[in-house]
């Protein structure tokens, strides 16, 4: 079992015995049943078990479920505070509260990954964006806000490369992310965002962190 297998374990075991399954779905207004509580993450739809804690895709079950995903589902219904609510205002990673000291780890791997990915690719990543439920933003060769969850927005911003410059991109967050989850989890989402671009665009799929 890697160290990523024990820490998904913990949570498991945290949200089966430490979490008021009640609450969380009241706080996120989620819709659940006897087995499952069911909750949208990047326009898929996730179900966590109400008597296993195991988080599944509601329509492909047997389809393994990333590290990243798996963390940023279990620390939003564990970190949130009581009533937490999105400012609607997204600003870059680094304005982001109490983020600063993974801001070396979100430069130099997600935003490089999402770089090199989709270099000669634009289309390609417009499309993807559209399939995650983006919505078209001005900036950009392709810019898009994307719903994170159904209450939650991220942007993403993309320039090609030419003869003459290199590829860039930048995520912009909402400015209260870290009122639905811990500081840290905020680079989980926006490895995840490289993740499910790629795999939308039919490019292979990239997974940071896991």
């Amino acid at each position: 079992m890697s160290n990523y297998d024990d820490v998904t374990e913990n949570w498991r075991q945290k949200f089966l015995k430490e979490m008021d399954q009640e609450k969380i779905i009241n706080k996120f207004r989620l819709c659940a049943d006897d087995n499952y509580i069911y909750i949208i993450y990047f326009n898929h739809e996730y179900r966590v078990g109400r008597k296993t804690g195991k988080i599944q895709r509601r329509e492909e079950p047997d389809r393994e479920v990333g590290f990243n995903t798996q963390m940023v589902i279990y620390n939003t219904f564990y970190y949130a505070v009581e009533n937490p609510c999105a400012s609607g205002e997204l600003v870059p990673f680094r304005l982001v509260k109490r983020v600063y000291p993974f801001e070396k780890a979100y430069r130099e791997t997600v935003i490089q990954t999402l770089q090199t990915v989709f270099s000669g690719h634009v289309e390609e990543l417009k499309k993807a964006c559209e399939d995650l439920g983006g919505t078209r933003l001005p900036q950009g060769d392709a810019g898009y806000v994307l719903p994170v969850f159904p209450f939650l927005n991220i942007a993403v911003l993309f320039w090609d490369g030419d003869e003459e410059f290199d590829p860039q991109a930048n995520m912009l967050f909402d400015s209260e992310i870290t009122q639905f989850m811990h500081e840290e989890d905020v680079v989980c989402v926006a490895a995840d965002v490289v993740k499910y671009l790629s795999e939308a665009a039919g490019l292979k799929e990239k997974r940071i962190f896991g």
